[in-house]
């Protein structure tokens, strides 16, 4: 099979995983999970009562790439591995996920303002009964961030949809004092893990 034959699916809708996914070169199709004649097959990502930063990543990560599996034998497509990620944003084992609106966002930039906290992302790949799964823990430090620094960042709309509020590729990049880990995870896509799930795969890397 020559490079261009090989190919993924990506069981996400986050543009900052197709950017990451591009920037290694590797060959990707949208996978949505939403279906009109079978179904939402969109996942919960509701933490359990306890579940610890780590399970819950992981765990939401499983769940996606399963879904992702079925949504391909449901639609009767080509076989080719199904890959998906999640991210998630632990201060203290708490876990931050996406903020559901404005107010919630501000909440969890002043929790953030000042200290470090942990960015959880997890990559699963699965083909058939062959399943594999990676994580990523980082560490990032944010400055201490005024009120007034915190309402403007607001006003960008880039905390939509973002783990703990923020996006470290945007305007939130400034926040950051001290990262010890991994950018691409960060983002939301390790690319070092991902890059060692794929040769599981037999996908051709850089």
């Amino acid at each position: 099979m020559s490079f261009l034959q090989h190919r993924i699916y990506l069981a996400s809708q986050s543009p900052r995983r197709r950017e990451l996914l591009k920037q290694i070169g590797v060959n990707f199709e949208m996978l949505l999970l939403r279906s009109e004649s079978h179904g939402n097959l969109e996942v919960d990502e509701a933490p359990h009562p306890g579940e610890q930063p780590e399970e819950y990543v992981q765990r939401i990560c499983r769940a996606k790439v399963e879904a992702g599996c079925e949504a391909l034998k449901q639609r009767i497509l080509p076989l080719f591995p199904v890959l998906a990620a999640d991210t998630t944003v632990a201060l203290e084992g708490k876990i931050f996920g996406k903020p559901e609106d404005e107010k919630q966002a501000a909440e969890m930039l002043r929790a953030l303002s000042g200290r470090e906290h942990q960015v959880l992302s997890a990559v699963a790949i699965a083909l058939e009964a062959h399943s594999e799964i990676a994580l990523s823990i980082s560490t990032v430090r944010f400055a201490t961030l005024t009120e007034e620094r915190i309402q403007r960042y607001l006003l960008t709309r880039e905390y939509t949809d973002k783990a703990g509020g923020y996006g470290i590729q945007g305007h939130a990049g400034a926040f950051i004092e001290h990262l010890n880990g991994s950018y691409s995870g960060v983002m939301g896509l390790p690319l070092c893990e991902t890059v060692q799930l794929l040769r599981q795969f037999d996908y051709p890397t850089p």
